[in-house]
């Protein structure tokens, strides 16, 4: 449907006026999808009016402590268990933070506050002047009572819901201000209204047994409705009914059915976006202060505090924003562009094409993704509106799931069934494929972490398997910027920022037969020269180095129509997968001994003791062997050494006023400074370490964007060259150390200034030019 979206309905609208009575007197010149888009925008804007008109009183504005009245963007639930003990009887609110905003300025949090003769606990919105949360009441290990403080784990929580004791308590409303958001006590009026909502229909499909990345299923959620509240279920069905009169509407307007076809597709897509955010495990996100979607990786995971978004504000998450979302995007594709079709076929017996068709593919990740179950959130919604439209794609309650091709429970023997359906797509396209063009597969499956220590990916292993046997070579790799660095799962999941775009063409039919010390030696040669493009010109982050590095060195593996070893054993993908891995550690233990003394130092501590304070003896003897001295170290506000303990400072320690409040207790003069005239000198003798740490403190410090570039660019220029290029080999390394130790939030900022630094060089040179240079 998607596909469709995007390359097979907006050719058959090109260039053509909108047919909506807003537009037809605006005499613009419509290219492209442009007239479309304007009826898109158009017809949703109706249907949000028409969706007010029957169901705005479910959606009622907030009352402000003057008496005005604000329009609600969310309110703010948290799910409810019993109390276990007995002579409480307070229902227990579930929340992982009370805190509602985090923004400087504007800091609030929701204080509980127990009535134990109404047997219940109020919220009441309060800034941070007031008080300070302390944590909330749920986590990994069990949930906690705030009335009487008894404990309990998750199993307990999982019985009370399949026993149907689950329930949702509001804990604060969030509304729209002059000057930003307003956070406000729940109240009951509030309350009953969203409790009251009846939709007037439901959808009825059950979860799929096997349903595994759903984690309400271990709660007792068997059916997709269950994910949503009354009153969400009562808008989105409102909306689903209203794409069928907006249907007729585009025909009274002088469309024809196939173009109110057109426009119901993109309007039910909103409708599919809506869900994503209007769901009772969308969470509020107190860094941003935004409604954050479901699918922010790929399950469902189980949500203690959800969000409720307003479908009728003009703020985060509201209908107009949704159909402005799915009109920029037609707006946006190629003008002119061919006819297209299409279809949906089983890749493993039908290649639908004729012959010599250039193949671009973005197979299936063996076990990382299931689709087909996950699907099924948004088809359920879509279904309503769409299966008179297209009735292939919706002629089931559910999505077939029977076909998929990937690794999961509910197939017996998987992995051999994955394999063969793999090797027989992939013969097919082999066998048809142009011979002019080379063939593109996008992967983006990241390799896990078990694989440094000498095994490979499956995943991995098993398609690139199947590449090589099916007759392809892969001849380049393309790493290609395909995801949202902003996605919350980038650093905890196995996913990727960059896709890995392996260029294959057909192996020559007599290729020779090479042995693993020819592959060793070719890898050798050509895998380092590759990382370095990839690094510097390709603009690959360390999150992503490993997997980039699998193309160039099965581009090595895949020359010969086969490998052996000296007794004439096969040399397996397998093997080659650990070789490769072996050569990126090689790679990166070759830039690390090129670091500093100082540096060095203190990344053999970082691997061994992380940022713990530990005794002064054990810095001593790891820093006399390196000739380096404990006190330079300190003197050069690289750790903290007081009081026979040592500590290494993390990126945090590395803001001015850290470092004012350090200077002022050990009477040291801080190193950073807004002095243009002395910034040079402020860094002129600065270690890797050093420079690096500074680069990405400021880089994530300032504002979005400019704002962070240029406060790093302002290091770089106060660092020496030698120091400046040590802190970029420096910067993959880290991320390497900070990854293996579970620091995702100090493995993302090292990556991200890593895959910038092309960026933050080039603005340091801007800088030069135009006589600026002092460190923020």
């Amino acid at each position: 449907l998607i596909n469709k979206a995007l390359i097979e309905l907006p050719p058959k609208v090109a260039g053509k006026p909108p047919i909506n009575p807003d537009a037809r007197s605006a005499g613009a010149e419509w290219r492209g999808a442009a007239g479309l888009a304007n009826d898109i925008r158009y017809y949703g804007k109706w249907m949000r009016d028409r969706a007010f008109e029957r169901i705005g009183h479910l959606y009622p504005k907030a009352k402000l402590p003057d008496g005005d009245e604000a329009t609600v963007i969310a309110w703010l639930w948290a799910r409810t268990i019993p109390c276990p003990n007995p002579a409480c009887g307070v229902p227990m609110p579930m929340m992982k933070t009370f805190e509602l905003s985090q923004k400087a300025g504007n800091r609030w949090w929701t204080r509980p506050v127990v009535d134990h003769a109404a047997k219940r606990v109020r919220f009441v919105a309060q800034d941070h002047s007031e008080g300070v949360p302390s944590g909330g009441t749920v986590d990994r290990n069990g949930a906690r009572c705030v009335a009487c403080g008894a404990t309990e784990t998750l199993a307990y929580v999982r019985e009370q819901s399949k026993e149907g004791k689950m329930g949702a308590q509001m804990t604060a409303i969030v509304a729209e201000g002059e000057r930003g958001r307003l956070f406000l006590s729940p109240t009951e009026e509030h309350e009953r209204i969203a409790l009251s909502a009846e939709p007037k229909w439901r959808i009825s499909q059950k979860m799929p047994a096997t349903a595994h990345k759903v984690s309400g299923r271990g709660y007792g959620i068997t059916r997709w409705s269950e994910l949503f509240t009354e009153r969400q279920q009562t808008a989105l069905a409102t909306f689903s009914d209203l794409v069928g009169e907006a249907q007729s509407l585009v025909r009274e307007n002088e469309g024809s059915d196939e173009y109110a076809n057109i426009v119901a597709t993109y309007l039910t897509l909103a409708i599919g976006r809506a869900a994503d955010s209007g769901c009772s495990y969308a969470t509020w996100q107190n860094m941003g202060d935004f409604v954050a979607h479901v699918f922010a990786r790929q399950a469902i995971p189980m949500v203690w505090d959800y969000a409720e978004a307003n479908h009728f504000s003009s703020s985060t998450q509201n209908w107009v924003g949704q159909i402005e979302w799915v009109s920029k995007v037609v707006q946006q594709l190629p003008q002119d562009v061919q006819p297209s079709t299409a279809c949906q076929v089983d890749a493993s017996t039908t290649l639908h094409s004729s012959d010599g068709p250039v193949i671009v593919t973005d197979p299936p990740y063996y076990d990382n993704i299931s689709y087909a179950e996950l699907s099924d959130f948004f088809y359920v919604w879509l279904r309503p509106s769409l299966r008179g439209i297209y009735p292939d794609l919706f002629s089931g309650m559910l999505v077939p799931i029977d076909e998929e091709m990937i690794v999961a429970p509910r197939f017996e023997n998987g992995r051999e069934r994955f394999e063969q359906m793999l090797g027989k797509s992939l013969r097919i396209m082999r066998e048809r494929c142009a011979d002019e063009f080379p063939s593109s597969l996008f992967y983006a499956y990241k390799q896990q972490d078990e694989e440094r220590e000498g095994k490979a990916s499956t995943g991995w292993e098993m398609m690139l398997s199947a590449v090589v046997s099916e007759g392809f070579q892969i001849v380049s790799t393309w790493p290609m910027r395909t995801e949202r660095s902003a996605r919350s799962n980038a650093m905890e999941t196995n996913a990727l920022a960059t896709s890995v775009v392996l260029v294959c063409r057909p192996r020559e039919e007599h290729a020779p037969v090479g042995n693993r010390t020819q592959f060793l030696q070719e890898l050798g040669r050509e895998l380092p020269a590759a990382l370095d493009r990839l690094t510097h010109d390709g603009h690959i982050g360390p999150v992503d180095l490993r997997q980039a590095a699998i193309g160039p060195g099965m581009q090595v593996y895949s020359r010969y129509a086969r490998v052996e070893r000296m007794d004439g054993e096969p040399f397996t993908v397998r093997d080659a997968l650990q070789e490769i891995n072996k050569a990126v550690d090689f790679y990166t233990e070759r830039a690390e001994g090129e670091l500093d003394a100082p540096s060095r130092f203190c990344l053999a501590w970082l691997r061994t003791h992380g940022h713990a304070k530990r005794p002064f003896g054990d810095a001593e003897t790891l820093a006399k062997p390196m000739n380096v001295s404990v006190d330079a170290l300190a003197a050069a506000g690289l750790l903290m050494a007081e009081r026979g303990e040592v500590r290494l400072y993390e990126i945090p320690d590395y803001a001015p006023d850290a470092e004012a409040r350090r200077g002022s207790a050990t009477g040291a003069s801080p190193r950073s400074g807004r002095n243009p005239a002395s910034a040079g000198s402020l860094l002129g003798d600065a270690s890797a370490w050093e420079g690096c740490y500074r680069m990405a403190y400021h880089f994530h410090s300032g504002a979005e964007g400019r704002g962070g570039i240029d406060g790093a660019a302002m290091v770089a220029l106060a660092l020496s060259g030698s120091a400046l290029d040590a802190a970029q080999r420096l910067a993959p390394i880290l991320y390497d150390v900070y990854d293996r130790r579970g620091d995702a939030r100090a493995a993302a900022a090292c990556n991200d200034l890593a895959g910038a630094w092309e960026t933050v060089l080039r603005r340091a040179q801007d800088l030069r030019a135009h006589g600026q240079g002092m460190l923020m």
